[in-house]
């Protein structure tokens, strides 16, 4: 099959009026993707962008824009821009900051149910797979990248996987396409160029057919890791199917391969960072605290809790800032710092009320119908709010009281005798008035 028909084809599998994005450095691959995909065009229609990501980390980066723009007019194809910040001191390394920019970049771009096309070709496939076994990656690392995944509702598609960057680059010189070298290719004290210049040639020496073999174990470790994201999903399911939440004895019961591949499969769904080896084996020695302890391992975007027998993965949450105060009618939306309250608030009989609004203080005590005044931390306690949840609570008083407890997502409150919480929408049903509400399952 001729590269040509290659990108036909993938085209022609994109459902009809998606928008189908190509990733434009400016270098060889990406400039050959977005002219194989723009003669495509003609035979399957379908809206085509490119998506320029301009780092700013070299003085060749302006010189990258102006051969993508000039491409793209000959092309006919509309070509954004964006420009990002490259964050180098956030101990992710040169290429680890500029691809997390780059992926920023395409979300904040790329909508969601649209497709973005990136140039990645066979011999980018052998050297991701050798990064990572000389860092000592399990399967998912080995696996390399995927030929197409679904990120952020977004379909992300790699149609040159497969092919060599020779065949490409005979391609291109047969077109009389003009690409851009990126000096930083050159330099051979970061890993990947350090492989793609010394090593991989001197294995193709030896076995002409390396960079294929290499390629094809990275599909064999998909292969196999997508048999274990099965065994990982059906785990979850025997353990109540909340990513968010595992029940310690049940993870205990599961065999400690099983309960580490459970755990990252957990982090997986909910968007999180995997936990490095160490944080996990830490986490893990932990599942045994005592009911009443609190234990928290955390990692790079993500932390693990220990409490109540349950394992929960969350991002960091964030609290209240302490000095921050709002007033409140008790019906106009409040927004907060850590968004707005989804419900009203009001006297029972319906009288007007002055509240102010933020957050505890400490020693807060609510007056509850037939159980007098209780204290806020023993009632937080009863209900189950978990001691990270109880920073980012609402205190809602009027004068000098307290009178209600709130949660900005809407998982928990409690109201003071004599006071009815309703759902903001229009319509929405009242809570039962100085009773707190249990947490809903989440």
């Amino acid at each position: 099959m001729s590269l040509q028909s290659l990108i036909d084809s993938a085209l022609a599998r994109t459902p009809p009026g998606r928008c189908v994005w190509v990733a434009l450095s400016g270098g060889l691959d990406s400039l050959l993707l977005l002219t194989l995909a723009a003669a495509a065009a003609h035979h399957y229609p379908r809206p085509l962008r490119a998506l320029h990501v301009h780092h700013g980390l070299q003085a060749a980066a302006d010189g990258f824009e102006r051969h993508c723009r000039r491409l793209c007019s000959r092309l006919g194809v509309p070509l954004v821009v964006e420009r990002v910040s490259v964050d180098l001191g956030a101990g992710q390394g040169h290429e680890g900051a500029a691809r997390a920019a780059r992926y920023a970049a395409f979300a904040g771009r790329v909508a969601p149910g649209e497709t973005l096309w990136l140039a990645q070709h066979r011999d980018d496939q052998a050297e991701t797979f050798l990064l990572a076994a000389l860092r000592g990656s399990g399967v998912r690392g080995l696996a390399g990248m995927t030929a197409g995944r679904d990120w952020r509702g977004r379909r992300f598609e790699r149609p040159l996987l497969g092919i060599a960057r020779s065949t490409l680059e005979a391609e291109g010189q047969r077109r009389g396409l003009a690409w851009v070298e990126d000096p930083s290719n050159d330099d051979e004290t970061l890993d990947r160029n350090f492989l793609r210049h010394a090593v991989l040639p001197l294995l193709a020496s030896r076995w002409p057919h390396a960079g294929e073999a290499l390629s094809r174990s990275a599909a064999l470790a998909g292969e196999a890791d997508a048999l274990l994201d099965e065994l990982a999903g059906l785990d979850l399911e025997r353990l109540g199917g909340d990513a968010a939440r595992l029940p310690a004895a049940g993870l205990k019961a599961l065999s400690a391969p099983r309960q580490r591949l459970l755990i990252r499969y957990a982090c997986q769904r909910l968007g999180l960072s995997t936990p490095p080896a160490r944080r996990l084996e830490s986490l893990l020695d932990q599942l045994e605290a005592r009911v009443d302890g609190e234990v928290r391992v955390a990692w790079h975007g993500a932390e693990a809790r220990v409490w109540r027998g349950q394992l929960h993965l969350l991002a960091p949450p964030e609290p209240l800032p302490a000095d921050w105060q709002a007033e409140w009618d008790g019906h106009a939306p409040l927004v907060t710092p850590l968004g707005e309250v989804q419900v009203s608030l009001g006297r029972f009989d319906g009288a007007p009320v002055r509240l102010k609004v933020g957050p505890r203080q400490g020693g807060e005590r609510l007056r509850l119908p037939g159980r007098g005044r209780r204290d806020l931390k023993r009632l937080l306690q009863e209900l189950g709010v978990p001691p990270w949840e109880r920073g980012r609570l609402l205190v809602v008083r009027e004068g000098g009281a307290s009178v209600a407890v709130l949660d900005p997502q809407a998982r928990w409150q409690a109201l003071a005798d004599g006071w009815v919480s309703r759902d903001a929408a229009p319509g929405g049903s009242p809570h039962s008035a100085g009773r707190p509400l249990p947490a809903p399952s989440r």
